[in-house]
């Protein structure tokens, strides 16, 4: 807008300068009407782009052949120009350039000239730089418009991957604690549900169990100040050492209080598919230990075709249980998407349970 009023006031006043200096030239009415009615146009040039550049050609064109002062008016198209290109009508400043320098051509074709070749040339290159210098504070209002786009863009995908990173990590973190408490504090509850039943008719099974639960709780104790020096850690690179793992198969097995028979045959899996096969293993057997009356299990791990598979099953009653929360069988899925392989559980026909994970090597 100040752009606006300055060339406003630049055509008024010098229309009104030349009005009193030009001695023996009297001013008739184009001289008032043109000029006012091209500076109207102007300060509505960024509302109605083409019919004020329309406007001000128009009066440019009548002004300078029938009007009798050669004011300052020529400023006040290449204003327009300037605007209707900036605004993205580029075609049709182009065409109103062009129109008018034809008109201006055949004009001064005649034996009367009022504006001579280098004069023309001069208006010809004005008008070229005004629509040339919309189009170019166009395109890069435009293209600043894009970076500030792809900078926004860029930040909210940067916040969705920290929501996303943040949730995963959530998920994971529960995880392992329902594994190092959910499991161990299971065995403890069958290990001293057994204690109380056999305190006084079999005393030395109660001490057994008794011991079972003093380990049990030992471990439990163990895993959890493991799982929570790693969450501590401050570089989420750290090294860690996960407490479960297949190495200890013989213990993990030994805690469940279940007669389990074991066939196993793989070899030195990654950290991670290790740590994932100890938890869903303590998972399916502390399952059968908890929700099933069978006394034994199976347990097979074995290497196929570049995966490891477990296989856990039992002999209890063919039945589905339903009761607990639910979230053991959820973790051992979970576990097993996280590597990219998949879990299967439910009862067998046969009678019993059996869980089976499939996880890449």
């Amino acid at each position: 807008m100040k752009v606006t009023v300055g060339v406003v006031a630049v055509i008024l006043l010098g229309t009104v300068a030349t009005a009193l200096f030009r001695s023996g030239v009297s001013p008739n009415a184009l001289d008032v009407v043109l000029p006012l009615a091209a500076c109207g146009a102007l300060l509505f040039r960024r509302r109605h782009p083409v019919a004020a550049l329309l406007i001000v050609m128009i009066a440019t064109a009548v002004y300078y052949p029938f009007a009798r002062l050669d004011g300052p008016l020529i400023i006040a198209p290449m204003l327009a120009l300037y605007t209707a290109a900036d605004l993205g009508h580029l075609v049709a400043a182009c065409t109103v350039a062009a129109a008018a320098l034809l008109g201006m051509g055949v004009g001064e074709s005649g034996s009367v000239r009022h504006v001579d070749d280098s004069l023309f040339l001069m208006i010809t290159g004005w008008m070229v730089a005004a629509v040339a210098a919309g189009g170019v504070t166009r395109n890069r209002r435009a293209y600043l418009h894009e970076v500030e786009q792809r900078a926004a863009e860029a930040e909210h995908s940067k916040e969705e991957e920290a929501r996303r990173r943040e949730t995963e990590e959530r998920l994971r973190i529960a995880r392992e604690l329902h594994d190092v408490l959910g499991h161990n504090i299971s065995l403890i509850n069958v290990q001293a549900g057994a204690a109380l039943h056999g305190i006084r008719k079999r005393p030395e099974d109660a001490e057994e169990a008794l011991r079972a639960i003093k380990q049990t709780s030992k471990e439990t104790l163990r895993e959890l100040r493991s799982t929570l020096g790693v969450l501590r850690q401050v570089d989420e690179d750290a090294p860690t050492s996960p407490t479960a793992s297949l190495r200890r198969l013989d213990e993990l097995v030994r805690r469940t209080g279940l007669d389990v028979s074991t066939q196993v045959a793989y070899g030195d899996p990654p950290v991670e598919v290790d740590l994932a096969a100890a938890r869903i293993v303590s998972e399916a057997l502390t399952n059968v230990s908890r929700h099933s009356s069978a006394g034994s299990a199976r347990l097979t791990i074995t290497e196929e075709s570049g995966k490891m598979v477990i296989t856990v099953e039992d002999d209890g009653p063919s039945v589905v249980f339903t009761g607990g929360s639910g979230y053991g069988v959820q973790g051992m899925k979970e576990r097993a998407a996280a590597l990219g392989g998949a879990l299967e559980a439910g009862p067998r026909p046969e009678g019993g349970y059996r869980v089976v994970a499939e996880l890449p090597l």
